[in-house]
Parts: C-alpha cells; structure tokens; sequence
C-alpha cells in the first residue's frame, strides 16, 4: 500500500507543479516543451534524438515541440560542427526569459507551502529527499 499511496501523493504534488508551471503565464507553452527547455538551460544543446530520449517521448512528439519552440523563437537549431548532416538545437534568450519567471513563481509558491508546515513536517520532508530522488533514479 505504501507504493499506493506514494504513486498518488507524488501525482498530485507533480500535477500541481504542473498546472502552476504551464499558467504562470499566457503564452501558452506546454509542460513537455518547459521540460524540454529546462533540459536545454540545464544541459546545453542536443540533438532532437537525444532530447527525445532524455524527456522519455517519440521522435516525432519532440519534433513537434522542437518545431513550436523555434517558431517562438525560444530555441534555435544549427549544424553539428562534428557532423554537418545532425541538427542541435539550443535554448535562446527568449527561452531562458520564459523559464525564469516561472522557475520563480513556482519556488515562492513552493516556499509559502512548505512554510505553512509544522517544524516537524518540514523536517521530515527534509528527510524524505533524498529517498524521493533515489526512487526517481530507480524508475
């Protein structure tokens, strides 16, 4: 039941995070293509392959984000120096504009939350943590 019961506190808390990410303002951008945002802020730029298996969707699905954003002007796509035939796409300052504002909601949103916990709810979050980013590895 604990695995139940995770499954369900952790989709409500991501499904929050998400709904406040993708409403922090009216440009209308997905969840799919903030992540792939982050990951290009995070990381530094892929190829469409590489992001495609690093966010966990199809090619085609990250084409179609890929595709948006650059329309957007949010990334920009180049040549591989290594080999002129692959395509890396990489966030742009409009991009980057778009993640920090939310990055920035969210965290204040966040803090207000975890603040209105007890100080022993705070401390037994603080404890669960690195449990949680172990169990997101072994997924």
């Amino acid at each position: 039941m604990l695995a139940k019961e995770l499954r369900i506190s952790i989709g409500r808390l991501a499904r929050r995070i998400r709904q406040l990410y993708t409403n922090a303002s009216g440009d209308d951008i997905s969840f799919t293509e903030l992540a792939v945002l982050q990951r290009l802020e995070r990381e530094g730029p892929h190829t469409s392959a590489q992001i495609a298996k690093l966010e966990r969707v199809s090619a085609q699905a990250i084409g179609t984000v890929l595709t948006g954003l650059h329309r957007r002007g949010m990334v920009e796509r180049e040549a591989d120096p290594a080999d002129g035939r692959r395509v890396i796409t990489g966030i742009t300052e409009a991009g980057k504009a778009a993640l920090v504002g939310r990055e920035q909601l969210i965290t204040e949103r966040l803090a207000a939350a975890v603040d209105s916990l007890t100080p022993e709810e705070r401390e037994r979050l603080a404890a669960a943590l690195p449990v949680l980013v172990v169990l997101a590895e072994r997924l």
